[in-house]
Formats: structure tokens, sequence, C-alpha cells
């Protein structure tokens, strides 16, 4: 305390003051003289004390941001007390609380790009072995036929990691808040229509019944996004059906959210499994083998970053239904 300046200052002054106003009371009166000088020395006493007690305040304040900055965030300075001192404790507080928060997710999110970055390596490792296995074949392959088998499995080989990549960075745009989801008025008629329109040929290869039971009115979403949100949900259950199997999409409209639900009758999901399904590369035990994990993922984030949600509910032998809903209004 008595390093600072300033406080040095004042109590010199004061002294000086108060020394010299008892020199001129005790000329004009004795008593007057010492009660100027006890006085002054009180408020000198006061000042000092007073002075004391903030400045340990302050020093407590410098001695738990140096913890803070040594990684020790287990102290606390919060209190409810009234002062100028007080709200500056609180105020560090929460910034400390917000930092530390902060950390915290940064660490997250560092563990979760560490993952990804080994799942992608692990995805495209499969692929890319394969290609170089068969790039070795044709070297010494002379029938034509075996060549192009192995062309044609180099080319199916090549379209997975494109499809892999392409919605890799669809998710990561995504993540990084880069794509503006636009608000459209479009019919959920016309919405679906281009949702099936791909899968046509499959289901009616996989002998697979499209049953429509959606009522016809007006959804608030970007068009593209929430097309291909909804088709890798319609794929996921198409992969999961046998052949006869059928694939239901209702809907209903209400004040507070329109939603669209997608049914199909295949092998279900495992309660197990259920909770994790919209984890990015998360393959559950009915997985097929060309599976990646991502499909759903995408699904999941596209739909919530039009305030949106996504929902599921499956039994496993009886089938999967996945529940879209866009709210009106932000609840």
């Amino acid at each position: 305390m008595f390093r600072n300046k300033d406080f040095k200052q004042i109590v010199i002054v004061g002294s000086i003051v108060t020394a010299v106003l008892s020199i001129i009371c005790v000329s004009f009166n004795a008593w007057a003289g010492l009660v100027t000088f006890f006085l002054g020395a009180f408020l000198i006493l006061f000042f000092s004390f007073y002075t004391k007690k903030r400045y340990e305040d302050i020093e407590n304040l410098n001695e738990y941001l140096t913890k803070v900055l040594s990684g020790d965030d287990s102290t606390e300075i919060f209190d409810q007390q009234e002062g100028e001192i007080s709200i500056l404790k609180s105020n560090i507080y929460k910034t400390t609380t917000t930092l530390k928060y902060q950390k915290e997710m940064l660490s997250k999110d560092k563990k979760r790009m560490a993952d990804a970055i080994a799942n992608i390596s692990h995805q495209l490792k499969t692929p890319l072995t394969s290609m170089m296995v068969m790039n070795d074949l044709l070297k010494d392959e002379e029938d034509k036929e075996k060549q192009k088998e192995f062309l044609s499995t180099q080319s199916n080989q090549l379209d997975r990691m494109n499809w892999l990549i392409q919605t890799l960075l669809k998710l990561s745009k995504i993540d990084a808040g880069t794509v503006s989801m636009k608000k459209e008025t479009v019919m959920l008629s016309d919405l679906l229509k281009e949702v099936i329109r791909p899968f046509e040929i499959q289901m009616d290869l996989k002998n697979i019944k499209y049953v429509d039971k959606s009522t016809d009115f007006t959804i608030s979403c970007d068009k593209n996004w929430t097309i291909e949100a909804i088709q890798n949900i319609v794929k996921n259950c198409i992969e999961h059906m046998d052949e006869g199997g059928a694939l239901t999409i209702a809907s209903s409209d209400t004040n507070i959210y329109s939603e669209i639900s997608v049914s199909d009758t295949g092998s279900g999901i495992s309660e197990e499994d259920l909770a994790h399904i919209f984890e990015r590369f998360y393959k559950g035990k009915n997985a097929g083998k060309d599976s990646v994990g991502i499909g759903l993922s995408l699904s999941k984030s596209i739909i919530e970053s039009q305030k949106g949600d996504i929902l599921v509910s499956s039994k496993e032998g009886e089938g999967t239904t996945f529940v879209i809903k866009f709210f009106k209004t932000i609840i």
C-alpha cells in the first residue's frame, strides 16, 4: 500500500495540513489545537485503514487473475456485497467463467476435429486402397472383360469418394456458419415430388411401395437444402428395407409448426443405436457395409440450421419413423 505514490502523497499532504492547522489553532487556544490535531490524525488513520482494505481486495483480485492465467480456476471470488470492488469482482468472475466455458468448448471442438479427421482418413483410405489394388491388377490384366470389371469398380469407388468429400464440405460449411439458409414459401407437394424423384427407379427395382399421406400446404424453408435433408432420410429408409416394403410420407400443419414424417417398414434401429443415430460417422449394427454414417448427421444439421427439429422413433423388425418440424415461431 505504501509503495503507491498517490497514497503516500495524500498521507504526507494530510499530515502537513493537520500539523499546520494544529499550530495555528494552538496559538489561539490549546484545546482547539489538540482537537484539530487528533481529528486530523483520526481522519488520516481512517483513510489509511479504508484504503488498506481496498488494496487488500485488489491484491486478492490480482492473485485470483494470476491463478486463472496459470490454469488454476478453482478459486471463486464472487460475492453479494455492494460497492465498486464487489461489482468489479462480479464482472471479473463472470469474465473468467465465460473464458473457462469457451476454453472447454474449444477443447471439445479440437477433439471433435481430430476425431473427424481420423474418420475421414479412414473412410477415404478404404476406396483408395481398393483403387490402388485394381490399378495394379489392370497393369497385368489382358482379359478385356476383367479390365471392364476393374474399371467399373474404380468408377464406383470414385463416385463414393466424391459423394463423401462433397458431403463433408457441406457439413463443414454449415458448422462454420457460412451457409445462409434462405426462407422460401414452397408447396409441400412440389417439395416431396423432388425428394422422391431420384429414388423411383430404385424403389421400383426393390418393389418398394410409396405411400403418400401428406396434405398439401405451404412450408417456409430453404427448398434445396431441405430437399437434400429429406432425401438423406429417404435414402436411409430404402437401404434398410427388403423387397416388398413400404415408404410412407405424411404431413400436418399447425399454428406452431409444419411437420413432415417419413416412415419405413425396414429392419428398424436398436435401442442402443437410437440415441446415436444422428452422430457423425456413427454406424449402427444394422448399417450397410457401404454406410459412412454422415447422411443423417447432415440432415440434422440442415434442419436445425433452419430453427427446426428432427426426431426419430423405431422398433427393431418393425420399421423407423423420422419426424421433421419447421417451427413458425422461435420457441
